[in-house]
């Protein structure tokens, strides 16, 4: 269900002005049952000034009465414009302290394994910006020389389900493109689970790439001469017997 419009101030104004159980106004704002407990007791949003609901024309009075009469009962929201695509996150994701030092990690690893993805698609992923994967891309961070790369789903960064659909929306738009892709960019542009259900494919290593149709007929090898090498002195070609007589006079002679 859609939360309302400034949720945690309305779960104020329905603690302080109606008699609703905690679960009822937590479905309605969206929140934990034990988070409208804290709001009772003084521990939550201390100073958030309650929103009337029914001011803004999100809740009708009469959802409210049925609501501490039926402990049970849902309370259903009003349709509002304004709330439409609250919910959307805006700006880049929210990282923890205890995991921002990952990131440059998380980034060098996306940059490195899918250079399909674009830098907005990174930032989203990570919750970084475009200056801090740039400066990843031309090995101008200041800390590059210590950076591991290291699977950003691996650090809790993000979820692998979002990686695989931002890897599959690069392909996508590749694919309209028209871009040639080898073997390696789309073994990078499908899913982990179809990754893992591909069949080995023989691959040919790209040192030698060409020479697939190269072959050595046997005419070639029958045009060759054929030589005896069976004396030990024709095969390292030595001289002959009567030559090194012949030099050895000419010694004596001298």
């Amino acid at each position: 269900m859609t939360k309302p419009l400034m949720a945690k101030a309305t779960a104020v104004w329905l603690v302080d002005n109606t008699t609703l159980s905690f679960k009822q106004i937590a479905d309605f704002c969206g929140m934990h049952e034990l988070e409208v407990q804290g709001i009772a007791d003084g521990d939550v949003a201390t100073g958030v000034k309650g929103f009337d609901p029914v001011a803004s024309s999100q809740l009708d009075q009469g959802e409210i009465e049925k609501g501490e009469k039926d402990p049970g009962y849902k309370l259903k929201l009003k349709f509002n414009a304004a709330a439409t695509g609250e919910e959307k996150r805006r700006g880049p994701r929210y990282t923890p302290l205890s995991k921002r030092q990952d990131r440059p990690a998380a980034i060098l690893w996306l940059v490195r394994f899918h250079p399909e993805l674009a830098d907005a698609q990174i930032a989203k992923l990570v919750g970084t910006t475009k200056p801090t994967i740039a400066t990843i891309r031309e090995r101008t961070h200041w800390n590059i020389q210590n950076i591991q790369p290291i699977d950003p789903v691996a650090l809790g960064l993000c979820r692998q389900t979002e990686l695989d659909a931002a890897v599959q929306k690069a392909a996508k738009k590749k694919a309209a493109e028209g871009g040639l892709m080898t073997d390696d960019e789309r073994r990078k542009l499908v899913s982990t689970e179809q990754s893992l259900g591909m069949g080995t494919e023989p691959r040919m290593p790209s040192s030698i790439a060409g020479l697939e149709n190269f072959s050595l007929s046997q005419s070639d090898a029958d045009e060759r001469p054929a030589k005896d090498f069976s004396d030990a002195e024709s095969f390292f070609n030595l001289p002959d017997a009567d030559d090194e007589d012949d030099e050895d006079e000419d010694d004596n002679k001298r």
